[in-house]
């Protein structure tokens, strides 16, 4: 980058956050200035980055005063209360909430998959993070839309229970640590351990949860098909880390297996893990703590020869929130 940037993290202290701040260290973020943001509890706690300690702040009237960039990682009310104001004192606010997604004056972006919609000359503006298990399949499926167009995608997403953030990942590994117990879930509607279960979010009157309506509707946004039909399943199972999903694709066009298997492979930010008689394929718990998006188990349905499966696995922390974050504002900032 030309600059060191002035940055704040709102949710400094959650797994989000924490992970911004792993990433920014990992990829040398030019850091002039780093204004965590958290809770009162939090107040004064010391961040360490980049060979410097920054002490918690709350969120206050003038709080993002002279930065240039703040990520907001705290929930739908406190990024439409405070991303404006960000924006006002002149800082680009990356939101991972899902309060501005589907406006229509707001852009939804992963880097991958249009990244052309942000760059050197943006100015200052709410940037919406898609949801994490969009952002790994519109990565998936870029490289087969821009080559053989795509006529309806239908998904059913297996999440890992930090999708709920440090309690749902605590929640677990207590029933993981005492598993005979009577346990009486709090993140979660029913015990998670040796369990799945078919509600991430809540249900509207069609029978959709909040999740599976964030993946149809982000989906079609991102990758600017407003007619694409798009359906979506989404199970919380009692993985740690990284979302996977089963996903099948209609393609515009009738193609051979090594046409899609190089479409995958020359994906920006994909990895193609494809050799299932030697079980061969992408698993969560080698994919977390990685970049990149994973895909594999990719072959066609027998009664339609534009069908096609595969299996996509991703982290959801980094990928799927922190990192793409961090890759808006990379393209941004050149």
């Amino acid at each position: 980058m030309k600059r060191k940037l002035k940055v704040g993290v709102v949710g400094a202290t959650g797994m989000v956050g924490q992970t911004f701040m792993n990433l920014m260290e990992e990829r040398q973020f030019p850091v002039a200035e780093l204004r965590p943001f958290a809770s009162e509890n939090s107040l004064g706690k010391k961040i360490e980055l980049q060979g410097q300690a920054w002490p918690c702040q709350v969120l206050k009237e003038g709080c993002f005063d002279g930065l240039d960039l703040v990520f907001f990682s705290s929930g739908d009310d406190i990024s439409k209360e405070w991303a404006p104001k960000a924006v006002a004192a002149g800082a680009f606010a990356v939101d991972n909430s899902a309060a501005y997604r589907m406006d229509p004056n707001t852009v939804l972006v992963v880097p991958e998959v249009n990244g052309d919609l942000v760059g050197p000359g943006s100015k200052p503006q709410i940037i919406a993070n898609p949801n994490c298990s969009t952002i790994q399949l519109v990565v998936a499926l870029k490289p087969l839309a821009d080559k053989f167009g795509i006529e309806e995608v239908r998904v059913s997403s297996y999440q890992a229970v930090s999708g709920a953030g440090k309690d749902g990942h605590d929640e677990l590994l207590a029933q993981t640590s005492n598993h005979q117990a009577d346990h009486k879930p709090k993140t979660f509607p029913h015990t998670i351990l040796f369990n799945a279960i078919p509600q991430i979010g809540s249900f509207n009157d069609e029978g959709y949860s909040s999740e599976e309506v964030k993946i149809m509707k982000e989906t079609r946004k991102i990758l600017r098909q407003n007619d694409l039909k798009v359906s979506a399943f989404t199970v919380r199972i009692p993985a740690l880390n990284a979302h996977s999903e089963s996903v099948w694709v209609t393609l515009k066009k009738d193609v051979t297996r090594d046409h899609v298997m190089a479409a995958l492979e020359s994906g920006e930010g994909l990895v193609v893990q494809d050799d299932p008689k030697r079980s061969v394929y992408p698993l969560a718990r080698d994919v977390s703590g990685k970049d990149p998006v994973y895909v594999g188990r990719v072959h066609r349905d027998p009664e339609n020869s534009k069908l096609w499966l595969m299996w996509v696995v991703s982290d959801n922390i980094r990928k799927g929130a922190a990192l793409n974050g961090i890759q808006i504002a990379e393209k941004i900032f050149g």
